[in-house]
């Protein structure tokens, strides 16, 4: 048990890590060149933004062999939900990589992420802080809804490339006569993007009232 502990508050160390230097570096690009470091986020901080996702992938490893209690699916939907937009939406196509909606899109993210590993990693020691439990809980309420908004947004604007360039988009030969249209594939996944928003938006409200009830909130000022 202390072992396992110890490589989870390793883990979210190195994730806390991973994302306040993205974070921090976005702010001071964006204090320094104003709009024009917009344009260039993906350039200077998508190598870190990727590891930092496919580290993630870990995260439904410790739910599957019980060291993390969270629920599976909501953890599952939104870590997938990552992966997909970042590496097969904005990583292939180049013209989307200088969009505005990636450096909104991973604002959202770290914002996000930089206060969920901090509340984690100091949960690991037993230590529970007030207006940090109540910012870990509160802020993923309204901010995930409009990072899956930048999701679809990022989508549809990829869309005209993958048509032009036929990206992901397979034809088989005879005697298959079997075509897969990738642009297709994105619409549909839309639909199970926000499909899943609704579903995640409930198990949210379910974890801060967990954590946040009136007998939980006593305990843990106690």
């Amino acid at each position: 048990s202390f072992t396992m502990n110890m490589y989870l508050f390793v883990y979210d160390l190195m994730q806390f890590c991973g994302h306040s230097w993205i974070f921090t570096n976005m702010i001071i690009r964006f204090m320094t060149f104003g709009k024009d470091s917009l344009a260039d986020t993906f350039y200077s901080i998508g190598l870190v933004m990727r590891l930092c996702q496919l580290l993630s992938v870990l995260e439904i490893l410790h739910i599957l062999i019980g060291i993390d209690k969270s629920r599976l699916l909501p953890r599952f939907l939104q870590i997938t939900e990552r992966i997909i937009v970042l590496f097969v939406v904005i990583n292939s196509q180049e013209e989307i990589q200088g969009k505005y909606v990636v450096c909104v899109l991973f604002f959202l993210w770290n914002l996000l992420d930089v206060v969920r590993y901090t509340y984690n990693m100091l949960a690991r020691m037993g230590i529970y802080y007030l207006p940090l439990t109540w910012l870990n809980f509160s802020l993923c309420i309204p901010l995930y809804p409009l990072s899956v908004l930048a999701k679809g947004f990022a989508i549809c604007v990829s869309l005209p490339y993958f048509e032009s360039f036929g990206t992901y988009s397979i034809k088989l030969p005879f005697p298959f006569s079997f075509s897969i249209y990738f642009p297709y594939v994105l619409k549909m996944y839309l639909l199970v993007l926000f499909t899943g928003m609704c579903f995640i938006i409930q198990n949210l409200f379910y974890e801060r009232m967990a954590h946040l009830g009136t007998g939980n909130m006593k305990n843990k000022r106690s």
